[in-house]
């Protein structure tokens, strides 16, 4: 007789019989893998360069002349800047700082992904950057993995890898970065936007103090401080970050939850769509989120995204730890604040 799952648990032995189902081999992809589209991978990435280098010459432009930060203008797409771009074309050269730092955090990011994919032997994509006419430029970057990840250990490394480069990037961009700012002029006028600030700009702020503590921005509230546009990409990487670690379906969080706890994932993704929905009365984009990861759930409700056994190896908690650390000191309660006139 077949042996029951019912008497199965986390902390049986992955050895035991009443588990030898569980050690089904996965398929192995037929046949050769599928060509890369380089030519649309480049096609995206030069869009996505253009629309970057739209919105942060314009940052670059502000933060040079004095002039607030974030301005939604007389365009017809908001904080998008075309007509001023199209006015002088050569103006899209002071965009390149924000550029450049923006699509360096995200494309280390990715690739964190598909490095590990290449190590565990899972066919994925290079990335696609997504161009967008929006604040930022674009809508971030992904992969796509096109075959079945074969471990939980596969599946928490390939998750992680992602928010840990990307993290690292946007540190390091951020210590040099909080040095090419300035204090806010008294002169300036009123932004049409404000950035809310996750704990990560505070410690640093804190480790710039600690090293040189007459550093004008180390002293200044950082409400009081005009960020360089670079400083403005590192703050973009946090958000990604912190977006990506919310610990929820497909997301990459969703994953690391997933290969620590299967059985836990679907509730903590729910709890997360709640907590989302709750949030959303300090800012609104929250509630969005919070919809989006419902479709997310919903679509996802019976699919596996690596085996359960064997269970993820102990050496795998300090990163844990350290995702966990990461969403808290990159997530922002309130990202965004519009300044209506």
């Amino acid at each position: 007789m077949a042996p029951s799952k019912n008497c199965m648990s986390e902390s049986d032995s992955p050895i035991s019989s009443s588990t030898l189902e569980y050690y089904r081999v996965l398929p192995e992809p037929l046949g050769p893998p599928p060509r890369e589209r380089y030519w649309l991978h480049a096609l995206l990435l030069a869009a996505t360069c253009f629309t970057t280098l739209v919105v942060g010459a314009r940052m670059e432009f502000n933060f040079l002349y004095n002039l607030p930060q974030f301005a939604a203008g007389d365009e017809y797409l908001p904080f998008f800047p075309i007509a001023w771009i199209l006015a002088q074309p050569s103006r899209l050269l002071l965009g390149i700082p924000f550029s450049a730092t923006l699509l360096g955090i995200l494309f280390s990011h990715e690739m964190g992904h598909y490095l590990f994919c290449r190590y565990y032997g899972v066919r994925a994509t290079l990335p696609f950057f997504i161009p967008a006419p929006t604040l930022i430029g674009t809508l971030g970057a992904v992969i796509r993995i096109k075959a079945p990840i074969r471990t939980r250990a596969a599946l928490f490394d390939i998750g992680i890898a992602g928010p840990i480069a990307g993290f690292v990037v946007a540190v390091a961009t951020l210590a040099v970065a909080m040095n090419l700012s300035k204090p806010l002029s008294p002169s300036i006028g009123q932004s049409d936007l404000h950035i809310g600030f996750p704990w990560i700009f505070y410690l640093m702020q804190g480790a710039l103090r600690s090293v040189a503590p007459h550093h004008i921005v180390a002293v200044l509230p950082l409400t009081r401080i005009y960020l360089h546009p670079t400083a403005v990409a590192a703050w973009v990487g946090m958000f990604a970050t912190a977006l990506n670690l919310l610990p929820s379906s497909q997301l990459d969080g969703g994953h690391i939850v997933y290969a620590i706890a299967p059985r836990a994932h679907r509730i903590i993704s729910w709890l997360t769509v709640i907590a989302l929905a709750l949030l959303g009365r300090m800012y609104v984009g929250w509630r969005v989120w919070a919809g989006l990861l419902i479709v997310m759930n919903v679509l996802s409700y019976r699919q596996q995204q690596a085996p359960k056994y064997p269970m993820l190896p102990p050496n795998r908690w300090p990163l844990a730890v350290l995702a966990l650390i990461m969403l808290a000191l990159t997530f922002t309660v309130s990202p965004f604040q519009m300044n209506w006139r």
